[in-house]
């Protein structure tokens, strides 16, 4: 017995007026965040709505960032991530969101550099070498 899943297309919801633009990023994920004034602290990820594109442990990751400012329900993000898996585009969209909360108050910078929400995670994967079986891992020695 197979279920049958329906999988709805929600319509993109647009935001209107002025916003504040930024860019976060993380491995090879980046994230383009529009943050609007006045909201009501909608979060809309590629077209849908946070918690259609993200797990619910990946949504309290993003919300961690408003939360610490305390501007949960403040504003509303239309944010276009691509890139890298889930987890880095979450941290590309969070160091997107510490920068735009800067832009609009840069009062916040000690709160949100204590956090470690404003330095961008560059760790990347390490290339392969030439003679190895990945970056670091080594053939099997063989005495004989």
């Amino acid at each position: 017995m197979s279920e049958e899943k329906t999988i709805t297309i929600q319509k993109e919801v647009k935001f209107k007026g002025k916003y504040i633009a930024t860019t976060g990023r993380r491995k090879t994920s980046t994230a383009r965040v529009r943050m609007y004034k006045k909201g009501n602290g909608s979060i809309v990820i590629n077209g849908l709505k946070m918690n259609e594109y993200l797990s619910d442990t990946q949504a309290n990751v993003i919300k961690q960032v408003l939360k610490v400012t305390g501007q949960l329900r403040e504003m509303n993000f239309s944010i276009i991530v691509s890139g890298g898996g889930k987890n880095g585009q979450v941290d590309a969209i969070k160091h997107g969101i510490a920068r735009a909360l800067l832009e609009l108050d840069s009062e916040m910078r000690p709160t949100l550099r204590a956090k470690g929400l404003l330095t961008r995670d560059a760790r990347r994967k390490e290339r392969k070498k030439p003679g190895l079986k990945k970056a670091r891992k080594r053939p099997q020695w063989s005495k004989r």
